[in-house]
């Protein structure tokens, strides 16, 4: 499975703000952004951007990169695949931004995140690599698979003997879920109930950039 090999603060550098990678980490003076929030590089401090991803001054083209870039690192989704995503987003009906949203959201990896079983989207792929989750009942490590209406995702039986899941109820007890996700903390389970519509999904993400990035290409 391919991932991003960068340290994943610098990605957060690069886009200007907190993009949360590291889980529980990012909201404590340990992290690297409350240290170093200038962009990375030997420009960084020099660029003009306060450490921000100001607009200002920047092409389409530049705001609509940035765009796409935010959203990739957010979901850690490598280019190509994102690619197929949005090609995917595209044959489906409605509006297109919105399905490619829907779409990430409904990653095996996220929705595992989503249900307060993971601290970050990363966690919950090395959960899932190493075969810790069943869906519909069986067993998968493809962090990628895209989940549907109905579909019931559960910490596997041999799984929950772990000190990680035994811990679980109580972690997961202090995150909320999505209300288009339904968990059972005691069976230690979840289920996709529907698709998130606009406002449950990152408001800081732009979607409309991300179309116009891909139409103009």
């Amino acid at each position: 499975m391919a991932k991003t090999l960068s340290p994943v603060c610098k990605l957060c550098r690069r886009e200007g703000e907190k993009l949360y990678l590291k889980g529980e980490r990012c909201f404590t003076p340990k992290c690297a952004f409350e240290k170093r929030s200038f962009a990375p590089g030997q420009h960084g401090k020099t660029s003009g951007r306060g450490g921000r991803a100001s607009s200002t001054g920047q092409s389409d083209f530049a705001r609509q990169l940035r765009a796409k870039q935010k959203a990739r690192r957010v979901y850690g989704v490598l280019e190509r695949q994102f690619r197929r995503y949005y090609e995917t987003a595209l044959g489906r009906r409605g509006l297109t931004g919105l399905n490619l949203l829907q779409i990430l959201e409904s990653r095996l990896d996220n929705v595992i995140f989503r249900l307060g079983f993971a601290s970050s989207r990363s966690q919950a792929r090395m959960l899932v690599t190493h075969g810790h989750f069943t869906v519909n009942g069986r067993r998968t490590d493809v962090p990628s698979m895209l989940l549907k209406e109905g579909d019931e995702i559960a910490v596997r039986d041999g799984s929950a003997k772990l000190t990680y899941f035994k811990d679980l109820p109580a972690f997961a007890e202090k995150r909320t879920s999505p209300a288009w996700l339904s968990r059972d903390l005691k069976k230690m389970a979840g289920n996709v109930s529907r698709f998130p519509e606009r406002m449950e999904i990152d408001g800081s993400l732009n979607e409309q950039l991300i179309v116009e990035y891909y139409s103009r290409r």
